[in-house]
């Protein structure tokens, strides 16, 4: 599975705390972040991580151009609802597009334990369907 883990500056010690818990659940997938996120994560374990910019530099947009090509499986991003983000139109692109492909998508810490915990059930296996499947490639006319 290819997930991204995003975390506002305020979050970020919480998503560090988040992967340390579930470090084993998370061995076996392809992760990807934006950077200090990134960084900071694999500072604190042994998960290797494909880095993005930091968010305010592009790096949720890079991520949303995975979401966009349905080649993105899950999300887990630690918002600050406190604190105004100066971008702010890039986050709502991404939870747009998250919608628009049916990506699962955590936005706090509560549901992003509900999704890990599904993702070490199996409870995913269906977006293997969905890799299979490329618009105007299988579709049948007839």
């Amino acid at each position: 599975m290819n997930i991204a883990l995003i975390a506002h500056d305020r979050k970020k010690e919480e998503m560090v705390n988040f992967v340390t818990a579930y470090e084993g659940v998370f061995h076996g997938h392809q992760l990807y972040a934006t950077g200090t996120t990134g960084q900071r994560i694999m500072d604190a374990t042994s998960l290797k991580i494909h880095r993005f910019m930091s968010g305010p530099l592009g790096g949720d947009q890079q991520i949303g151009a995975l979401v966009a090509q349905n080649e993105m499986d899950l999300i887990i991003f630690l918002r600050d609802p406190l604190m105004a983000q100066p971008h702010e139109p890039d986050i709502i692109a991404l939870l747009r597009l998250c919608d628009v492909q049916g990506i699962p998508v955590a936005t706090n810490i509560a549901t992003g334990e509900l999704l890990v915990k599904a993702l070490d059930r199996g409870e995913f296996a269906w977006r293997d369907l969905v890799h299979k499947y490329k618009p105007g490639e299988n579709d049948v006319l007839g």
